[in-house]
């Protein structure tokens, strides 16, 4: 008899990937959690190649795959649908260009049954497209981690937690009609977590790399080096999420206010330093916005003591000439 008997639903959104697909929905397939409590559901987003034939084709396959079709309007709404539609106690989600270890879901769910916890996560590991490993964006604790929800916000802006909700299993039951995925977002993972974790008795973060992301240029938030002009919108939604964040953090953790402010800061800075220097230009009314905050807080952003003082340094000088700056800064790397 297996140890295990609660439900999980996988939802995987797919969009124009047919290419890698077949791989997502296979490694989550080959788990060596009971099948018949693993509810997989792809959800085509209206994609315009054969992603929705080849997700047909593995539901027909596979008697635990479910496959529903949409009209295209983001991952958000995918995910959403297929929320809706899913049957498990614990609910996780894996984007259809990555893949999972066949040990990921029953490590996961011993764990959340282990320490009667709501939300449990497993590391991940980056894979590029040529098989290299890359840097750790989040350094994996070296065994089981158990903090308080308060505790995790503070890693997620402290820029050392991770927000993704496809490194997680969370109980069905907290996916609520005013709990899910912010629509035409791409910055979603992390709006819904910082709200989520108010309700949430505890995170459980484990050190298995069971997730892998693979890494490809030209996906929503990653910029392909030729293309100059090109500035991905997750870099404005970052922006927005960290004002979201602030009024949250003011409202409910106060003790967590600077560390809510020195976010906002680092995510301007991460705007200031991305957006294309063509794009820098007077009727920009967001740009001129995030120039405006900088300037308007160049005193809190200096005697903030969560900013390194690399930080500081270069949100001043973006705060003076942030055109200029960034052209020569262009130019010294050649770009």
């Amino acid at each position: 008899m297996s140890e295990f008997d609660k439900k999980i639903s996988v939802v995987i959104p797919a969009y124009n990937i047919e290419d890698l697909l077949g791989k997502c929905v296979e490694s989550i397939v080959n788990q060596d959690y009971p099948g018949e409590l693993l509810e997989i559901i792809v959800v085509d987003d209206g994609s315009t190649d054969g992603t929705g034939k080849v997700a047909d084709e593995l539901a027909d396959r596979y008697s635990n795959v479910f496959c529903l079709h949409k009209e295209n309007g983001g991952s958000s709404s995918a995910r959403n649908l297929g929320i809706s539609h899913a049957t498990g106690e614990y609910i996780g989600f894996v984007d259809s260009d990555d893949y999972v270890d066949g040990r990921m879901y029953s490590t996961l769910m011993r764990a959340a049954t282990t320490y009667d916890a709501d939300m449990v996560q497993i590391s991940r590991d980056e894979i590029s497209e040529d098989g290299t490993k890359r840097p750790d964006v989040v350094i994996p604790p070296s065994e089981p981690l158990v903090i308080e929800p308060k505790e995790h916000l503070r890693t997620l802006l402290m820029h050392t937690g991770d927000a993704s909700f496809c490194t997680k299993l969370v109980k069905r039951a907290f996916f609520t009609e005013d709990m899910l995925f912010p629509e035409g977002e791409l910055n979603e993972d992390f709006y819904l977590m910082i709200h989520m974790l108010g309700k949430v008795n505890k995170v459980v973060i484990l050190p298995q790399q069971y997730y892998h992301v693979y890494y490809r240029l030209g996906s929503n938030s990653r910029k392909k080096a030729e293309d100059k002009d090109y500035f991905p919108s997750v870099f404005t939604d970052i922006v927005r999420n960290a004002d979201v964040a602030l009024e949250l953090v003011g409202k409910n953790y106060p003790e967590l206010v600077d560390v809510a402010r020195r976010f906002g800061y680092v995510q301007r800075l991460d705007y200031l330093l991305h957006i294309p220097v063509s794009k820098m230009t007077r009727d920009n009314d967001f740009y001129r916005d995030v120039v405006r905050n900088v300037r308007g807080n160049l005193g809190r952003i200096l005697g903030n003591r969560y900013l390194t003082g690399k930080q500081k340094i270069y949100l001043m000088i973006l705060a003076l000439n942030p055109r200029g700056i960034r052209a020569l800064h262009a130019k010294v790397r050649g770009l």
